[in-house]
């Protein structure tokens, strides 16, 4: 008798090959959800990268609040198509309206002074300051919601916050007050991500991007009466559809990238918007960030993925 027949009479052997053929088949499919999280996470960074760039070039001709209508506007139509083809009527359910109206208003300020920003800043140093925002929260977690913070982590916050000053650099020869507007928009996109932590499990993923959307692109409607223009030049047409096209498609990236798996996973390689943000700057502006923006930026990025490499650890 050999040894596969052997095999195939032991039960206990049998089970035993069973159970570690799942485990390496649990084990691929985990890879491969990383890596396609992974790619859709850069994917999602590359169309964010280009609506900042869309944003700049628009920003110059476009009134603001025109601009964001439009973007939040061509947004919300894909977003609720793609969203209502994949879950149907019910993701049109919400329980927490008030959340939802909240979460709707501070995205659209933190549009606001995004749209500001990335007026007098070049796109990679606007890029790198916003990606400050979950060193923030980490911020907010320990002043405001009493949350146990690491020496480790206050080290990184200092880093991210070194790295922010490095860019901005108050009292030097290129620091001009509109360098203070980012600043506001982490503000605002701070309490956007507090209040998105808060709602977590609470309400779809789906749903919460359909009433941001909207809400905001009502808000936002306020004020377009008093904004609104005509535009007869056909690129800008087209940066405002790319605007929102591009919104809506990061947005959506991300979603699936989430679906896939975790957010730990997925945390450090947000940080690629900064190189896209870079390129975007050199190719369509001929702007290099100078050797203290990119120690900035290099801190930042450095900063933020070692906290997603400690999220990793101490959820282990």
């Amino acid at each position: 008798m050999n040894s596969t027949t052997a095999d195939a009479d032991d039960p206990a052997a049998t089970a035993a090959a069973m159970q570690a053929t799942a485990a390496a088949t649990l084990a691929q499919r985990r890879r491969q959800g990383a890596l396609a999280g992974i790619g859709l996470t850069v994917t999602a960074c590359a169309c964010f990268a280009l609506l900042d760039t869309a944003t700049k070039f628009v920003s110059a001709a476009v009134p603001l609040f025109m601009a964001l209508w439009w973007r939040y506007l061509i947004q919300s139509v894909l977003t609720t198509a793609f969203v209502l083809h994949r879950e149907g009527m019910g993701a049109l359910r919400t329980t927490q309206p008030r959340f939802q109206a909240l979460r709707a208003a501070l995205f659209a300020a933190t549009s606001l002074f995004g749209f500001f920003s990335i007026q007098h800043l070049p796109l990679a140093e606007f890029t790198a300051i916003v990606a400050t925002t979950p060193l923030c929260v980490t911020l907010v977690a320990a002043l405001w919601l009493h949350q146990p913070v690491s020496a480790l982590r206050w080290a990184l916050v200092a880093a991210g916050m070194a790295g922010t000053l490095a860019i901005i650099r108050p009292g030097g020869e290129s620091f001009t007050w509109a360098m203070l507007l980012p600043l506001c928009l982490l503000v605002t996109g701070t309490g956007y991500q507090v209040l998105s932590s808060k709602m977590a499990g609470k309400e779809s993923p789906a749903t919460t991007q359909l009433y941001t959307g909207w809400l905001a692109t009502a808000l936002v409607s306020l004020g377009v009466p008093f904004a609104w223009t005509q535009i007869a030049d056909p690129w800008l047409w087209g940066g405002l559809f790319v605007m929102g096209l591009t919104s809506a498609l990061g947005h959506m990236f991300l979603l699936k990238a989430y679906a896939r798996t975790t957010p730990a996973t997925i945390a450090p390689f947000l940080y690629s918007q900064i190189g896209f943000a870079m390129l975007a700057g050199w190719l369509l502006y001929d702007h290099m960030p100078d050797g203290w923006s990119l120690a900035g930026m290099a801190a930042i990025a450095a900063s933020g993925a070692l906290s997603a490499w400690l999220t990793v650890r101490e959820t282990r």
